[in-house]
């Protein structure tokens, strides 16, 4: 990342209130910027103006990444599934659902696009959860398990290094996707709390700008964290709220999720300028 490229999102930004404390941040190729919200179970698109809509349903909604496509995938973590929107908002199907390996999904949190038609994705449970991967075909694979609450996840666009955020050890993950048995290896731990409580310091969720940097969503730290590819930290970036839950970056845009409690308030957060340097 250019030196102080960071400090100018401090203060910089729009910020939206809504009922619940929010998650899944995407924009589709229009431009439309898409949240979950989880304890309302609803998919919300929300104009520039910050007025939300609800675009679709789901139980619990969580994580969600916008396919070439078109179609919304979307982790339900109540219903232990990855399901498919249309467009349109329509439910079309399941995408991933019961056993991956020899382990059960049983609370998707987070997807990354492979670059391929398929996507990883964490499931989120204390000691034993899993990251899989689903091929375009619908073919499914075991990437790890017996992880600490595995939450956020992002591909790196180089290397098909794998990063994980492994909420309840406050650390940072990576999977060498290329090795033969890939397994993940620690890349870094995060600041932690002052007050030593393990859930005032999870890692959620996880991008990477154009750099090749890496975003990290620190719910509880009110914050995200900013690391480069070797896992070295460079600073904070506040955001205002407790419940920092995940964030997304394109060319020109930063859109941030959480909330001050969970079920809510719910905040979103969006800067977009004509030149960015993210």
């Amino acid at each position: 990342m250019k030196q102080g490229t960071y400090q100018e999102f401090k203060g910089a930004m729009t910020v939206w209130q809504y009922p619940f404390y929010t998650e899944g941040p995407a924009v589709d190729a229009a431009g439309e910027l898409f949240v979950t919200n989880l304890q309302g179970g609803q998919i919300l698109r929300i104009t520039q103006e910050g007025n939300a809509a609800e675009w679709a349903r789901s139980s619990c909604p969580n994580g969600q990444m916008i396919a070439a496509n078109g179609e919304h995938w979307i982790c339900d973590s109540n219903e232990a599934c990855v399901k498919r929107f249309d467009p349109s908002g329509k439910f079309s199907g399941v995408l991933a659902e019961g056993i991956v390996g020899d382990q059960m999904i049983r609370c998707p949190n987070d997807l990354a696009d492979d670059g391929d038609g398929g996507f990883f994705f964490t499931d989120s449970v204390r000691h034993t959860g899993i990251v899989g991967h689903v091929d375009r075909h619908g073919k499914k694979r075991l990437i790890a398990k017996y992880l600490d609450y595995p939450n956020g996840i992002a591909l790196h666009p180089v290397t098909h290094h794998l990063f994980i955020a492994e909420s309840y050890q406050n650390r940072i993950l990576v999977v060498d996707l290329d090795r033969a048995s890939p397994a993940p290896v620690v890349l870094c731990d995060l600041p932690r709390h002052a007050s030593g409580k393990a859930t005032a310091n999870l890692p959620d969720g996880l991008a990477f700008d154009c750099f090749h940097n890496l975003w990290v969503a620190h719910y509880g730290m009110a914050g995200i964290q900013l690391l480069d590819e070797q896992g070295t930290y460079m600073g904070k970036l506040e955001t205002g709220f407790l419940l920092t839950s995940n964030v997304y970056l394109q060319d020109g845009l930063l859109l941030v999720t959480g909330g001050s409690g969970e079920p809510g308030p719910g905040f979103v957060q969006l800067l977009k300028k004509e030149e960015s340097e993210i």
